[in-house]
């Protein structure tokens, strides 16, 4: 498999909560960074526990695009679009995560590899906000947002 495979494998396996796929792509010693909150995530186990006991049940995804070198896409069974790009050992995934309260969040996941797996990842979220007023006179609104 090529980078781009293992990481286009391991956006469907994690999107679709496939936690065994996930798993058997990530190399030992995996750790996931939520900058935002200063956690970090050590284990598979601790992963998929966070995952199952997300308050209200589980998100879902809605397609977003993403500006780099090689983008692809990936479409899980329920129609969620995640698209990725990158080369090397490092790779971005960008995704809308709409949760169980009806909020989008933006999401990236800075992908890194190390011999051909998943060793690091650095997830960010962010709220969609709605664009200020006084600076509608110099910008456009992106129809996928605003």
């Amino acid at each position: 498999m090529t980078n781009q495979d293992v990481v286009r494998r391991y956006c469907q396996s994690f999107a679709d909560r496939d936690f065994a796929s996930a798993e058997t792509l990530r190399a030992p010693g995996w750790e996931a960074h939520w900058p935002q909150t200063g956690e970090r995530v050590t284990s598979s186990d601790a992963m998929r526990a966070i995952i199952e006991a997300y308050p209200g049940g589980p998100w879902t995804g809605v397609e977003r695009r993403l500006i780099g070198a090689e983008d692809s896409l990936v479409v899980t069974p329920l129609g969620q679009v995640v698209r990725i790009a990158g080369n090397g050992d490092t790779w971005v995934a960008e995704w809308i995560n709409r949760y169980p309260d009806g909020t989008d969040w933006f999401v990236v996941d800075v992908i890194q590899l190390r011999d051909g797996r998943v060793y690091r990842e650095s997830t960010y979220w962010a709220q969609v906000l709605d664009a200020p007023p006084w600076r509608r006179e110099w910008v456009e609104l992106d129809a996928q947002t605003g």
